[in-house]
C-alpha cells in the first residue's frame, strides 16, 4: 500500500514537542503596502511549489522590514527547505539581529552549521542550547541534530563529542531522547556511548533498561536485551505506564507474546484488553485470543459500548462473524454506535450476506440522525465492499451517490482518486485530487498523493516535485512526505539526494513502502548488500506491499 494512502492518519502525529515549537509561523502580515508585495509574491511562489523563488521574495521582505523577526524566520526556514544554504545564512543573520536569544533561531543556526560541515561551530551552538537556563533548550538542540540528516556523519560525530563533554542535561528524558535519535540513525557505536552514560547516571531507573535493551538488540545481542526486559517485569506490574512501555519494547523485539503477558499482569480495562488482543492477533495466536475473548465475554453483562465494540472486533478476527454482528448490534449508542454499524456491514459481507451488508450501509447513508462523517464513511465502505466483490460499476456508483449527497466532499474525492489510481486511470485520479486542491489548496494529503502519483506513474517529475514541495513546506517532518520527496528525486536521477531523504524517512517511520524505496535506490546505486537488508526489513513489515513486489520483479530483491 503506498505511503500516501496512510498520510491522513500519519499527519496527526508529531515527532516531538520541540519540533512543534520550531515549526514555521503562519504567513506574516506586512506592515506597509511596499512590504506586502514581496510577502504575497513569496506566498504565491510557495503555492506553486517554487521554493527558490519563495526564498528570494521572503528574504527581500525580511530585508525591507527591519523590525520583523517573523519574516526573517520564515525566510530562513524556507531557504533551509530549498537547500539554499547561502540564502539561509543571510536570513539567519537578520533573524539573529532581531531575536538574538531565540531558541528556535539558535537551533536553526546549529542545523545550518552541521549542513555546511562546520562541526566546531555547530558544537558550540548546541552546547549553548544544552546549557541554556530555559528547560526547553535541550529539545531545540535535539531538533537541530535531527534536522541535519543530510550530513549523518557530522551529526553522529558532534553528538559523540557532546556526550563526552557531559553537555547533555542530567535529566533522564533528555538522555532517552538523544539515545532514541542515535538508535533511529542506526549508529551502534554512538548509541552504546549514550546508553553506557545513561546506565552510569541512572542505574536504578527501569526506563534506562528499556533503552539499553533496544541498543543491545540493534547490536545483535538479542538474548541480553531480552534478559534486561525480563528484569524490568516485577517493577512494571506496579506501574501502568512502565508496563505499557515494557510491552512496546517486547513487541519491538519481535516478542508480541511476551508483550501480551506483561499487559495481562496488572489491572485491566478496555484499552488494556484491546492492546492484548492486537498483540495476540499480530502473532496469530488464536488459542490465546480465544481465551481472552471468552474472559472478556464473561464480564460483558453491562451495555458498555466500548467493550462490546472490542468484543465484536475480536469475534471478527476469530472469524466468528455472526457473533461479531450480534456484538455490534448490541452497541447501545454513543460515538461507538456509528463504527459498530459500519463494522456490522463488513461482518455481514464476510458471512456472504452481501445484500444485508449493502442494506446496512445504505441505511446508514440515509439516516438523518447519524453524523455526516459516519454517513460519508458508509459510502466509502460500500465502494470498498463492491471493489472486493469485483463489482467495478458498483464501486463507482457508490462514490457517485456519495458525491451527490455530499458534493465535492474531499474525503470521497480522495478515496475515489485512489480507486482510479489503482485502476491505472491516472487522468481521472489526477482530476479528483486536483478538485480537492481547488477547495483546500493546502491539503497535505492531496498534495502528497498527487505528487507521488505523478512521480511514480508518469514522467512529469517537475510538476510532481512542485506539489511535494508544497506538502513539505506544510509538514517538513512528515515521513510520508519525505519519502515522496526522496522518490521524486530518484525518478529525476538525483540518487544521492534521494538516499539522504529516504534514509531520513526510514529513521522517522519503519514503513514497508519507505524500505522498498530505499532498497531500490541503494540497489541501482551499487550498494546491493545494504539494499537486501532494507528489502528484508520491508518484507517483514508488509510482504504484500506493491513497491516491494515491484523491486522483487525488477531486481530479484
Amino acid at each position: 500500500m503506498p505511503v500516501f494512502l496512510r498520510v491522513l492518519s500519519v499527519l496527526l502525529l508529531s515527532t516531538c514537542a520541540a519540533t512543534a515549537a520550531a515549526r514555521p509561523p503562519a504567513p506574516p502580515q506586512a506592515g506597509t503596502d511596499s512590504h506586502l508585495e514581496p510577502v504575497l509574491a513569496g506566498e504565491f511562489a510557495l503555492q506553486a511549489g517554487e521554493l527558490q523563488e519563495a526564498t528570494r521574495w521572503y528574504l527581500q521582505a525580511a530585508r525591507e522590514t527591519p523590525d520583523d523577526a517573523g519574516l526573517a524566520e520564515r525566510a530562513a526556514r524556507i531557504a533551509m527547505l530549498a537547500d539554499d544554504d547561502a540564502s539561509a545564512a543571510q536570513a539567519l543573520a537578520l533573524w539573529r539581529q532581531r531575536a538574538p536569544q531565540s531558541l528556535a533561531m539558535r537551533s536553526t543556526e546549529a542545523t545550518l552549521a552541521l549542513r555546511k560541515g562546520e562541526r566546531r561551530q555547530a558544537r558550540k551552538q548546541l552546547e549553548s542550547l544544552l546549557r541554556d537556563p530555559d528547560p526547553r533548550g535541550w529539545r531545540f538542540a535535539l531538533v537541530a541534530l535531527a534536522s541535519a540528516s543530510r550530513e549523518p556523519d557530522a551529526v553522529a560525530q558532534v553528538m559523540g563529542t557532546l556526550v563526552s563533554a557531559g553537555a547533555i542535561p542530567n535529566e533522564i528524558e533528555a538522555w532517552q531522547e538523544f539515545g532514541r535519535l542515535a538508535l533511529r540513525m542506526e549508529r551502534p557505536a554512538l548509541t552504546k556511548q549514550i546508553v553506557d552514560e545513561v546506565v552510569r547516571r541512572f542505574p536504578q531507573e527501569p526506563r534506562v533498561a528499556l533503552l539499553h535493551a533496544n541498543q543491545l538488540s540493534q547490536a545483535g545481542k538479542r538474548e541480553e536485551a531480552l534478559a534486561l526486559l525480563r528484569g524490568v517485569e516485577p517493577q512494571a506490574a506496579r506501574d501502568p505506564e512502565l508496563r505499557a512501555a515494557l510491552a512496546y519494547s517486547y513487541d519491538g523485539l519481535g516478542e508480541p507474546a511476551a508483550a501480551a503477558k506483561v499487559l495481562a499482569a496488572g489491572p485491566q480495562d478496555t484499552n488494556t484488553y484491546g492492546l492484548r488482543a492486537s498483540l495476540l492477533a499480530k502473532q496469530h495466536d488464536e488459542a490465546a485470543l480465544t481465551a481472552l475473548y471468552d474472559e472478556l465475554k464473561a464480564n460483558a453483562g453491562s451495555p458498555d459500548p466500548q467493550r462490546r465494540l472490542l468484543l465484536g472486533k475480536m469475534a471478527e478476527y476469530l472469524e466468528r462473524y455472526q457473533e461479531a454482528v450480534d456484538w455490534y448490534r448490541g452497541v447501545p449508542g454513543g460515538p461507538q454506535r456509528s463504527e459498530a454499524r459500519l463494522r456490522t456491514a463488513n461482518a455481514l459481507f464476510k458471512l456472504d450476506r452481501r445484500q444485508e451488508a449493502y442494506d446496512t450501509v445504505q441505511a446508514l447513508q440515509g439516516d438523518a440522525d447519524a453524523d455526516d462523517d459516519a454517513r460519508r464513511d458508509a459510502y466509502v465502505l460500500e465502494a470498498e465492499l463492491r471493489q472486493t466483490q469485483g463489482d467495478a460499476a458498483g464501486e463507482l456508483d457508490a462514490f457517485a451517490r456519495g458525491l451527490a449527497a455530499y458534493p465535492d466532499d474531499n474525503a470521497l474525492l480522495y478515496a475515489r482518486g485512489l480507486a482510479w489510481e489503482r485502476r491505472d486511470d491516472i487522468p481521472r485520479a489526477e482530476a479528483d485530487l486536483r478538485k480537492i486542491l481547488v477547495t483546500e489548496p493546502e491539503s497535505v494529503a492531496a498534495l502528497n498523493a498527487l505528487g507521488y502519483t505523478l512521480a511514480d506513474r508518469t514522467t512529469r517529475y517537475r510538476e510532481a516535485l512542485a506539489l511535494i514541495e508544497r506538502a513539505r513546506t506544510a509538514a517538513p517532518d512528515n515521513p510520508a512526505i519525505i519519502d515522496s520527496y526522496g522518490w521524486v528525486l530518484y525518478r529525476m536521477g538525483r540518487n544521492r539526494d534521494a538516499l539522504v531523504q529516504l534514509r531520513r524517512a526510514w529513521s522517522l517511520a519503519k514503513d514497508a513502502e519507505i524500505g522498498a524505496h530505499l532498497a531500490e535506490v541503494l540497489w541501482v546505486s551499487g550498494q546491493q548488500d545494504e539494499a537486501r537488508h532494507y528489502a528484508e526489513q520491508a518484507r517483514t513489515i508488509d510482504p504484500d506491499n506493491r513497491a516491494l513486489q515491484r523491486i522483487k520483479e525488477k531486481y530479484g530483491l
